[in-house]
């Protein structure tokens, strides 16, 4: 037990969802004690008895996404489906279906732009993020260079990052403009360089 007579167990999911949806909605900085309190159903004492501090709950905030996220992503590119279709789906993962980051983009990407230089705990998130991401697409790449889905002239490493950077330039751009049409060339495009 705590100090306050509350149990520490309650640094659950629930709490840091809560939590995770303020830090995504207004982003660390204009996020206050107060929001955090309101959302979470924690008063000041039990939140600062739980995580610390708010920024500890921003990384515990971040973790939950990071997790919940990649988790997803990766699934879709280890399917046991042609690799053009698996990169095709991770391009409108976000986008087409009835997502909660379709209109305010990826939480870790906000993160890393609005705290990444001045935040280290943001920036290896942010880097283990894509590590992940970076190295599951490198295998879908391979994969289909040795199927001769992908041409194998290009170094695999090489098509990964273009693939990523065209991933992570949509999920930046369709939530700024909600422009489907432009996010169907983005992708089309995409997929036309590299099949």
């Amino acid at each position: 037990m705590s100090k306050s007579g509350r149990p520490r167990e309650f640094k659950d999911t629930a709490v840091i969802d809560a939590a995770m949806e303020v830090f995504w909605s207004q982003g660390y900085e204009a996020c206050s004690t107060d929001d955090l309190c309101k959302e979470t159903g924690l008063g000041r004492g039990s939140l600062y008895n739980a995580f610390g501090s708010k920024h500890e709950l921003y990384e515990q905030a971040l973790i939950r996404y990071h997790q919940m996220g990649i988790e997803a992503q990766l699934d879709i590119l280890r399917k046991d489906a042609p690799v053009k279709e698996r990169l095709r789906e991770l391009l409108e993962w976000e986008i087409w279906k009835d997502s909660a980051a379709k209109d305010r983009g990826c939480l870790i990407i906000n993160a890393s732009a609005e705290r990444g230089k001045s935040d280290p705990a943001v920036e290896k998130i942010f880097k283990q993020h894509l590590g992940l991401l970076e190295h599951a697409i490198e295998d879908a790449i391979r994969e289909g260079q040795s199927s001769g889905e992908i041409c194998r002239e290009r170094e695999t490493s090489e098509v990964a990052a273009m693939f990523l950077s065209c991933y992570y330039g949509l999920r930046v751009i369709y939530p700024g403009t909600m422009n489907r049409a432009l996010a169907r060339q983005i992708i089309d495009g995409t997929l036309a360089a590299i099949f």
